[in-house]
């Protein structure tokens, strides 16, 4: 038997549903915000130079990726951003990207990013702004903060205890956590940045002359290389030559032997016929 509802749905023309969960709309992400890279080609000089060698120096590492005045979103369904002069993420890939959405990004936050100051930093505007984008980097995850003023050459480092960013007591010598790289730094004097083995951060146009030099250096090694080759196959030459000579003189030596093996042979033989004949070869004349 079929049992029949007491009260049919359609008498219940405002019954009470499950509500659904909220979605929010997708927003809109620009990839640009405006504001140019940088104010002179001092700051855009630095930016290059600690972008460029970070790239260099982790070539051979897929999942590091850096950028330089790109925008982050750190949250989604919000458009609040910033972005850093040069940024480091450990552990994602390199690639394109127009800005870097975190929530695309196994929500890796940036762990390093640098700021190069420029005179427009320095005003009011740009203090408040400095303070924004500091506590935008505490509350977002970056581990270490570096600002850099190539004109009053002035050097500040933070590093994460927690959840706050800390200020590092002296750059002197200092050796980046995250991604060993050396500050060399005597106030008063421009910043020299150096990788784990060593070598100075170089801009493009000395790291291009280091390229020549380094092609002038392989050639003369191949000059060299084939100077000695050509010098030991003239030894091998005249070793070959003096071993034929040898060769010849020992043929000589042994032509002159049986030539004087065939002489004694006769003598003898004329001896014996001699001496058959009544004469010995050994009396004198």
């Amino acid at each position: 038997m079929t049992l029949q509802p007491l009260i049919s749905e359609e008498a219940i023309p405002n019954r009470i549903r499950i509500a659904e969960p909220n979605i929010l709309p997708e927003i809109d992400y620009p990839d640009s915000d405006g504001n140019p890279m940088s104010d002179n080609t001092e700051q855009y000089r630095w930016i290059v130079i600690i972008k460029e060698n970070l790239e260099i120096m982790f070539a051979d590492d897929p999942n590091v990726f850096i950028a330089g005045d790109l925008l982050w979103y750190p949250v989604r369904h919000t458009q609040k951003r910033a972005a850093p002069d040069v940024m480091v993420v450990l552990g994602r890939p390199k690639g394109r990207r127009g800005s870097y959405k975190q929530w695309l990004e196994d929500n890796i936050a940036p762990q390093v990013a640098f700021e190069i100051l420029s005179p427009s930093n320095k005003d009011r505007r740009g203090i408040d702004s400095l303070e924004d984008k500091f506590e935008f980097y505490e509350n977002h995850g970056i581990k270490e903060y570096y600002i850099y003023d190539p004109d009053d050459l002035v050097l500040e480092g933070w590093q994460r205890f927690g959840d706050r960013l800390v200020k590092i007591p002296s750059m002197m010598d200092w050796v980046s956590p995250l991604l060993g790289i050396r500050f060399d730094w005597t106030t008063g004097q421009e910043l020299v940045l150096s990788r784990p083995d060593g070598q100075r951060f170089l801009s493009s146009i000395e790291l291009d002359h280091r390229l020549q030099q380094s092609k002038i250096q392989v050639w003369q090694e191949q000059q060299r290389a084939e100077q000695e080759r050509r010098r030991a196959e003239v030894q091998r030459q005249r070793a070959e030559q003096e071993s034929q000579r040898a060769e010849i003189q020992h043929q000589r030596a042994e032509q002159e032997s049986q030539r004087a093996e065939q002489e004694s042979q006769r003598a003898n033989r004329l001896a014996e016929r001699l001496r058959a004949l009544g004469i010995d070869p050994d009396d004198e004349l």
